[in-house]
């Protein structure tokens, strides 16, 4: 049985006639890879909470239970809270957009997207309070004002900063689906 994922000679699959490349739509989809910021924050994260774990090792075998216990408590705050960081930004299915931030998440039906289109606009750098001249893809909604539209993705955001092409990518890859499920 030969191992494809192992060779550098397998076949090339035809592309799909779709614009939408997955075989299971139903399922709650990135269209895009996570940037290098919010990975390596993510890892840093990862790799701050084994040295807490390690300590809290040290204190088990040496202080008290109660004084480890908090401190595997707060090791195990670090890395719920680094998975959450891996986990937000954009999502797609055929059920709708959702849209997951550090505290809440925001699903929006494709019957209720009016557009999803990319636009110049002063956006936030990092999602710090600075802000900068760049693109934003935007969700007008029909339960909404156009004017009351947070973006969805940025070029200045985790997922995005110095990769213009694939903020690109990841703006077409929405835009598309909401073109194949949004009522016309």
């Amino acid at each position: 049985m030969p191992l494809p994922f192992l060779t550098a000679d397998r076949t090339t699959e035809a592309a799909p006639e779709s614009s939408l490349p997955y075989d299971d739509r139903d399922r709650w989809r990135r269209p895009y890879r996570p940037g290098p910021w919010r990975v390596g924050g993510v890892a840093v994260g990862l790799l701050l909470s084994s040295f807490v774990l390690f300590a809290a090792v040290l204190i088990a075998l040496t202080g008290s239970a109660s004084s480890a216990g908090a401190i595997f408590g707060l090791a195990f705050a670090i890395i719920v809270a680094a998975l959450r960081v891996l986990r937000m930004g954009v999502w797609v299915s055929e059920r709708g957009l959702r849209q997951v931030d550090f505290l809440r998440t925001r699903t929006v039906p494709w019957q209720r997207v009016v557009s999803v289109r990319t636009a110049q606009q002063p956006v936030r750098w990092l999602g710090l309070p600075r802000t900068v001249q760049g693109q934003a893809l935007t969700l007008v909604r029909a339960d909404r004002a156009p004017d009351d539209t947070a973006p969805l993705l940025t070029t200045h955001g985790l997922d995005f900063l110095n990769r213009p092409a694939g903020f690109d990518r990841a703006a077409d890859a929405v835009e598309a689906w909401a073109a194949e499920y949004r009522p016309h």
